[in-house]
């Protein structure tokens, strides 16, 4: 089983992939040396750096015929990944 979750495809994200980094949403289990080995195994590329950071997430509420509905969605854990000079990671080639 992969701790790669989905890539993050946001403008930020997307402004980062032109200086070789690219975000990926993981498991929150996952440590760096499980993301590494499946980003080098999934996409074939030297992986030389990783940031990992935890996310909470948002309160959400909505009002519904019995009233005030509140809750929260679910935590999760992102990584940025950093590849050596001149490999690239194409997240659009299987479209």
């Amino acid at each position: 089983m992969s701790t790669l979750k989905r890539p993050i495809v946001t403008e930020k994200a997307t402004g980062l992939n032109e200086k070789g980094r690219y975000t990926f949403e993981v498991e929150r289990t996952a440590n760096k040396v499980q993301i590494k080995k499946d980003i080098e195994s999934l996409y074939g590329v030297t992986v030389t750096e990783i940031n990992t950071m935890r996310t909470i997430g948002k309160m959400k509420s909505k009002g519904t015929k019995g009233g005030q509905v509140s809750g929260r969605r679910a935590h999760g854990k992102k990584a940025i990944v950093t590849v050596k000079e001149g490999d690239v990671i194409d997240f659009y080639g299987n479209l």
